[in-house]
């Protein structure tokens, strides 16, 4: 069992993926550990739409420049948030789910890439009108999951550079 730093180590950015499938329990699995996250005032404004038809996976890589690897990724995980529930801090409790699916990707051997739609209205916009999402509701990101066609060392980014003891 790997610990949990191993596996923030171990998280890298994946756009490459294999045509294995990410099976139901997988995603089960990933979205626990999403909505485990903390959650400001214990609102949980969060919302996930996962998309497996190769035709829509295809709509979503056009949306913004960087989603492309939606083409080749067997799923997609659009992550959203209420701004009715929690107006005040949808965005820093998606994030913090978003990163908690990352981290159950990795260690159930998957990958994945955070393709960033927040704050650009456009793209949010788009993605809202392909999924029918309603206007109450912001687009934090889609995640492109799958098995890793490509392999990548464990890395530790440590850089004591940034760190300020009692000021900076």
């Amino acid at each position: 069992m790997e610990t949990l730093l191993d596996l923030m180590y171990a998280r890298r950015t994946v756009r490459d993926f294999t045509e294995e499938v990410v099976t139901d329990e997988q995603v089960e699995t990933m979205l626990k550990a999403a909505m485990a996250a903390p959650s400001a005032q214990d609102l949980r404004p969060w919302h996930f739409i996962v998309v497996r038809r190769q035709k829509m996976l295809n709509k979503l890589a056009h949306v913004h420049k960087y989603a492309y690897m939606l083409e080749k990724a067997p799923l997609a995980v659009v992550v959203c948030g209420d701004q009715k529930a929690s107006e005040q801090h949808w965005v820093e409790d998606t994030c913090a789910a978003t990163q908690n699916m990352l981290l159950a990707a990795t260690a159930l051997g998957l990958g994945g890439v955070w393709i960033s739609l927040y704050p650009k209205k456009k793209h949010q916009k788009a993605v809202q009108e392909l999924l029918d999402i309603p206007e109450e509701v912001g687009v934090l990101c889609v995640l492109a999951l799958g098995h890793p066609a490509e392999q990548k060392q464990a890395h530790n980014e440590y850089d004591l550079e940034r760190v300020h003891p009692e000021k900076w």
